[in-house]
């Protein structure tokens, strides 16, 4: 069982251990006013009366406009007097932050029959990779069928009743997120039938950032990677829905409700558009923009911050010395990207209740920052320089291996001298995904529906 915030069923049932190294490289280089500091200011202004309270001024109206609200807007025609199914999540909401269930329930037009839950929970209650039940969804009454469960994948005799399926939950624009998967097995399963696929587009939050990673193969695909997907793959969740169907062979009718006003260049908080999270570990779009590359450590006996405030941001281990490494990895130069010593103490997950030290990666330059880049150098530097960290296995499997399609990152770094350069090191390994994001580029490109302006940066990742 796996998780789009990547935590692999079985990862606790074995640990591979690794011969001690020496630490190397790490020791060498660690050689206002207090109301508006408390945020007490503006909570609501009094009228001259006194009997009321203004509330926060109106959002400005967002730049972008969801497919949600295209649909309900422009399209109602596509889907009147159709009996649907929903696959969403607390994340699919309009700009005003009213959930698509009940946008769809309460229109006249529209015949919302039941729903479809991905990993985490119709209304986002549940942890990653904890299993979601079927069950009745308390507000409308709707039956609500998992996609988590005793099975992972949409079943013909569910959508019997039902003329199309819509899909509206907010990506991360990572492999390792389930929901593009649900994409790919239900329209896997509606190319089977004569019902209609239907995704109400949403933003790619990190879109600014360029392809990259190496594409998964069959081999090594897993629930968090497959598909022939590179790490970042720059794709709203409409573009991917067309990829899957194109070159996977799926043949689904599809149709996409494509945004108004958005475009590849765009950082969600450009869109103008609340952030909700996709799922408990991903509360801001901060954390998305450094994820990519933390998701290495959940393969590692590290924590990656789960059971903190700050998930993906903090990454650390009882036996690490978080000034020392916060030091070292400065040294490195990483552009876009800054370290500080960090001591946590998680409440749920690795490390749960131990007192760790590690560090924070801020990301200071988002336009410069390569988080898969910060993420592979933190990764070499942390099994250089500190011998007592470890691979999560179970079997003969390593989690590492289906995050970095194979053994080849894994063995590469077990065989390195301890004074080796983190950053030359990972910087070798990254070499090695070239062919790999031209030749998805290539396949990619034809699936894409908006402005691809990338401002510059096509490499660097």
């Amino acid at each position: 069982m796996v998780s789009d915030d990547t935590v692999d069923s079985g990862s606790a049932s074995g640990i591979a251990s690794i011969a001690p190294t020496r630490r190397g490289w790490l020791r060498t280089a660690a050689v206002g006013s207090l109301g508006a500091a408390l945020g007490l200011g503006g909570q609501g202004t009094a009228t001259a009366s006194g009997d009321e309270r203004r509330g926060p001024p109106p959002r400005a109206t967002p730049q972008t406009t969801l497919g949600v609200e295209t649909l309900l807007d422009e399209r109602v025609e596509l889907l009147d007097g159709d009996r649907l199914g929903l696959i969403t999540n607390p994340s699919g909401v309009d700009s005003s932050l009213t959930p698509t269930i009940d946008r769809l329930y309460e229109h006249d037009a529209f015949d919302l029959r039941k729903l479809f839950s991905p990993e985490h929970g119709i209304r986002g209650n549940a942890e990653a990779g904890e299993g979601v039940d079927d069950t009745i969804d308390e507000k409308t009454g709707l039956p609500v069928f998992s996609l988590y469960g005793d099975t992972r994948q949409l079943q013909p005799e569910m959508i019997e009743d039902v003329d199309a399926v819509l899909f509206d939950i907010q990506d991360v624009g990572v492999r390792f997120y389930t929901y593009i998967y649900d994409i790919a097995r239900s329209l896997e399963t509606i190319g089977q039938t004569d019902k209609r696929f239907v995704v109400l587009d949403r933003p790619n939050p990190i879109a600014p950032l360029p392809v990259t990673g190496s594409r998964i193969d069959d081999e090594n695909a897993s629930g968090i990677g497959d598909y022939r997907l590179p790490i970042i793959h720059g794709m709203t969740v409409g573009e991917i829905a067309q990829y899957f169907n194109d070159e996977f062979d799926f043949g689904a009718d599809l149709e996409i409700v494509r945004m108004r006003g958005w475009n590849r260049g765009m950082w969600y908080d450009e869109t103008g558009l609340p952030f909700v999270p996709p799922s408990p570990n991903m509360p801001t779009t901060e954390t998305a923009t450094i994820y990519p590359g933390m998701v290495y450590f959940e393969a590692t006996t590290h924590s990656e911050g789960r059971g903190t405030t700050k998930p993906f941001e903090y990454v650390g281990a009882p036996w690490i010395d978080g000034q020392e490494w916060a030091d070292a990895l400065n040294d490195l130069g990483l552009p876009g990207v800054r370290f500080r010593p960090v001591w946590f103490e998680p409440t749920f997950d690795d490390h749960e209740g131990e007192n760790v030290s590690g560090v924070q990666t801020h990301v200071v330059d988002r336009s410069s920052a390569q988080p898969v880049r910060v993420g592979l150098a933190m990764l070499v530097s942390a099994f250089l320089g500190y011998p007592e960290s470890e691979w999560l296995s179970w079997g003969d499997t390593y989690a590492i291996d289906t995050r970095a399609n194979g053994s080849e990152l894994r063995e590469t770094i077990d065989e390195a001298e301890p004074s080796t350069d983190p950053l030359a090191l990972a910087d070798q390994i990254r070499s090695g995904w070239e062919d790999d994001i031209d030749e998805f580029r290539d396949v990619r490109d034809p699936h894409l529906l908006y402005d691809d302006r990338w401002r510059g940066r096509r490499n660097g990742n």
